[in-house]
């Protein structure tokens, strides 16, 4: 049990049998009545986000979420199968639960997989990833149209939106969160 004096993004919590993650908080003390904490949570594993409001020190149950550093493997069929570091032990984990996530994941690189219960809940990325451009049409000077960028498809089979210079070959860093071009590697 935590009170929601201790709320912190990430959190996972226990709300009447289902798993929540905190997105966002926010601790509101009005000139009249008491103070609040409104906050947006993510249901686990469904994605669905809703606002919450809680009472100033009210008491919450919270999850254990044990997180590991896991190494991607390969992708077998539908699933992606990943490796604890410590364990040695593998997790086919399926696409709903990987999401978009694979746009950015190459053999054996590393994520952090959120367990609880033994059930794997969702994966976290680094906040940036290299990634090699495979094809991307040459860039024209002076073609402006599409605002100065132009589709790439990285080494994953994700498309990213580049600058006009980049050609084919280049190594680039990319945004996992958004998936969009941060700088050349």
């Amino acid at each position: 049990m935590a009170t929601t004096n201790d709320l912190k993004n990430g959190l996972v919590l226990n709300l009447e049998g289902q798993l929540w993650q905190v997105q966002e908080f926010q601790h509101v003390k009005p000139g009249k009545g008491p103070a609040f904490v409104r906050t947006t949570l993510k249901q686990i594993p469904s994605g669905k986000i809703v606002d919450k409001t809680f009472n100033a020190g009210t008491k919450v149950e919270t999850a254990t979420v044990d997180r590991r550093t896991m190494q991607y493997l390969y992708k077998e069929g539908e699933d992606f199968v990943f490796m604890d570091m410590e364990t040695y032990d593998q997790y086919p984990l399926g696409p709903g639960l990987v999401g978009d996530a694979w746009k950015f994941l190459l053999e054996n690189s590393d994520a952090t997989v959120a367990m609880y219960e033994g059930k794997a809940l969702y994966i976290e990325l680094p906040a940036a990833v290299e990634l090699v451009i495979t094809y991307t049409e040459p860039g024209l000077q002076g073609d402006r149209s599409s605002g100065g960028t132009k589709p790439a498809t990285v080494e994953t089979g994700a498309q990213v939106g580049v600058p006009l210079f980049i050609e084919n070959g280049e190594k680039i860093k990319v945004d996992t969160r958004d998936g969009k071009y941060l700088s050349r590697a």
